[in-house]
């Protein structure tokens, strides 16, 4: 399933505007196969959501993936996250960080967020 977790997140408030394939598609003007390998190489991560494979819009940076994104992603999946758990934790409330790390993420907080995040097991 192209590395996406066959576990459903199924909880649409967890992010202002989840994208699908196809948004994604236009909205970074790629081919449906390069948003794929987005997902394989970690770059973007996605969870099933309602039955569809969603990317929550936090994760981009105006057109583009937040290039903040895949080092903690990677740590994630280096500590046995799924990505249906990695999208969870990026979106919620972390008390390390006192927010969630994605917000951590998009202002500034690369070092704290990896650091928490290395920490989970």
């Amino acid at each position: 399933m192209d590395g996406v977790s066959a576990a459903p997140t199924d909880d649409l408030t967890l992010s202002e505007r989840w994208l699908t394939v196809p948004d994604l598609v236009d909205l970074l003007g790629v081919s449906p196969g390069r948003v794929h390998r987005l997902f394989e190489q970690k770059t973007l991560l996605a969870a099933r959501v309602g039955g569809v494979l969603r990317v929550p819009s936090e994760f981009l940076d105006d057109t583009e993936p937040l290039p903040e994104l895949r080092g903690t992603l990677i740590v994630l999946g280096d500590n046995g996250f799924t990505d249906d758990e990695a999208v969870r934790w990026m979106l919620g409330v972390e008390d390390a960080l006192g927010t969630s790390p994605i917000a951590a993420l998009r202002a500034g907080r690369k070092a704290e967020v990896r650091r928490v995040a290395q920490s989970l097991l």
